[in-house]
């Protein structure tokens, strides 16, 4: 791969990305500073750590940069579990969302796991 926009786990966090993107336009003017602006901070973080990973060039800090994009999904389904209790998604929302976001982290996971295959093979 040449650039880190191939990788399919950055395609599919960033399909999630423009996902709560649209998500949030409807909370309340209120929370702009609070709850929007801390899930698109965590959606934007998740994919420009693999983008930063990618671009180190060395298996371990790629690792470690996944590692935080893996972070920052979970911190996801904590801010979603928020907006549901607040009633801003409903449950059914809330669900097919942590679906998406347990989809992101398995590919986000075999790519972590790739890494650190090739990290063993090429004994760096």
């Amino acid at each position: 791969m040449k650039t880190f926009d191939e990788l399919d786990c950055w395609k599919k966090i960033t399909v999630l990305r423009r996902t709560l993107a649209e998500i949030v336009k409807v909370f309340p003017v209120d929370e702009k500073y609070r709850l929007t602006d801390q899930i698109t901070r965590a959606a934007r973080s998740a994919t420009s750590n693999i983008a930063e990973g990618y671009g180190r060039f060395h298996y371990q800090e790629n690792i470690q940069y996944c590692r935080q994009s893996r972070g920052s999904l979970y911190e996801l389904i904590d801010h979603l579990i928020v907006a549901k209790d607040e009633g801003y998604i409903s449950h059914e929302e809330l669900a097919g969302l942590i679906h998406e976001i347990t989809s992101c982290l398995a590919v986000l996971n075999g790519y972590i796991n790739y890494l650190r295959q090739a990290k063993t093979k090429n004994g760096a």
